[in-house]
C-alpha cells in the first residue's frame, strides 16, 4: 500500500507518493494561487494526487490514505481548517471537499508545522526517538511536538505547538500575534533580518564601517544570513548580532526542554542552513541552563534532515 502526503502552502501545493517506509517515490507541485476560492484550491490538490497515482500506474485502491498538511488552526477530528490567515479558509471542510474530487476513504489532516515535526520523527533527524520537538526558524517560529510517537496537539482545540508565541522578554518587541516579547519576534528569520537592518542603520548614521554592508551588497539584500556571513569574516558587529540571536534561541529551546524533556530537538527552517553555526553554540548554552544539566541523559539538539520534504513525509505518515 501507498500513501500520499500533500503540503499545502500559501505559494505552492506539493504532493508526494510514499511507500511503506515513507520514502518519496514521486512528487509534484502546482502554484496555490491563494486568492482563489477554497474549493478551487482543494480541487487542484486532488488533481495533483490523482496525477501521481496515474503517473505511477496505480489505482485509487492502492492508496491507503491521503494526509494533508495545512497552515493555520486545524481540527484533526472534523477534517476542517478553522482558520488560516494566508488562505481563504474559515471553518473550511477540506477533507470532505477533497473526497468530492478524489474518492479516497481516509483523509488525515494536520497543521503544516506539526506535520513537518512528525516527518522528522518518523523519517528524519529524530527517527527512532519516542519524543521529539521540531523548531522551524523561517518567516515565523513554528514547530511541533511528538510524544510517544504521536503528535501532541492539545486537548482543547488542536492548536498546541505554537512554540514561537511563548514570551522570552516581557514587554519586548511587538510580535505579529499582538503580544510583546514572543520568541518569534527575536528568532524568526524575519526578526533576524530586521535586527540586522536596525544595526546597519545605526552604524550608517554614526559613520562606522562594518562588513555587514559588504555582505549585504554581495547578497543583493539584507537577509538572515548577513550577520552570520559577516561574523565568519571577523566582523565584530555581525558577531554581536549573532551572539544575541543565539542567546535568545537557546533561551527558548531551554524552556522547551524544561517543559517536555524530549529526546531530540530538531532545528529546521531557513536559519538552520547555518548548521553547526547554530547547533553547537545553542547546545553549549543549553547544557549550562537546562534544569536537568546534572542528569546523565540530556536532550540532543540536531539540525532537521528532511528539508522541504518534511511536510510531505509528515502528512504521508499521519495515519500511522
Amino acid at each position: 500500500m501507498y500513501t500520499i502526503g500533500i503540503d499545502l502552502g500559501g505559494t505552492n501545493i506539493k504532493a508526494g507518493l510514499c511507500d511503506d517506509s515513507l520514502k518519496i517515490i514521486d512528487k509534484d507541485s502546482v502554484p496555490t494561487l491563494a486568492y482563489r476560492p477554497g474549493e478551487e484550491i482543494v480541487k487542484d490538490m486532488a488533481a495533483l494526487a490523482e496525477r501521481l497515482i496515474e503517473r505511477n500506474q496505480l489505482k485509487i485502491g492502492d492508496i491507503e490514505y491521503v494526509g494533508i498538511a495545512a497552515p493555520g488552526t486545524v481540527n484533526t477530528k472534523s477534517g476542517q481548517v478553522e482558520y488560516a490567515n494566508n488562505l481563504p479558509f474559515k471553518h473550511f471542510p477540506i477533507a470532505d471537499i477533497f473526497k468530492k474530487y478524489l474518492p479516497i476513504n481516509k483523509i488525515y489532516l494536520a497543521n503544516d508545522a506539526n506535520a513537518a515535526a512528525l516527518g522528522e520523527s518518523l523519517a528524519g533527524a529524530a527517527r527512532g526517538s519516542k519524543s521529539s520537538i521540531m523548531v522551524t526558524l523561517g518567516t515565523g517560529v513554528g514547530g511541533g511536538i511528538v510524544i510517544g510517537g504521536k503528535l501532541f496537539t492539545g486537548g482543547l482545540n488542536d492548536a498546541a505547538g505554537e512554540l514561537g508565541h511563548m514570551v522570552i522578554h516581557v514587554g519586548g518587541r511587538l510580535c505579529s500575534c499582538g503580544r510583546r516579547g514572543c520568541w518569534e519576534a527575536y528568532c524568526s528569520a524575519s526578526a533576524l533580518t530586521d535586527i540586522t537592518k536596525t544595526k546597519m542603520n545605526e552604524l550608517r548614521i554614526k559613520g562606522i564601517p562594518s562588513l555587514l554592508f559588504d555582505c549585504a551588497d554581495r547578497e543583493g539584500k539584507v537577509s538572515a544570513r548577513t550577520a552570520f556571513n559577516a561574523k565568519v569574516r571577523g566582523d565584530k558587529h555581525g558577531e554581536e548580532i549573532v551572539n544575541e540571536y543565539i542567546s535568545n534561541l537557546a533561551c527558548g529551546i531551554t524552556n522547551l526542554i524544561n517543559m517536555f524533556q524530549p529526546e531530540i530537538i530538531c532545528i529546521g527552517g531557513g536559519v538552520s542552513n547555518e548548521k553547526s553555526g547554530i547547533a553547537e553554540p545553542v547546545s553549549a548554552i543549553v547544557s549550562t541552563e537546562q534544569y536537568t544539566r546534572h542528569n546523565e541523559k540530556k536532550t540532543q539538539i540536531k539540525i532537521a534532515a528532511l528539508g522541504n520534504n518534511a511536510g510531505i513525509i509528515g502528512a504521508a505518515g499521519l495515519g500511522r
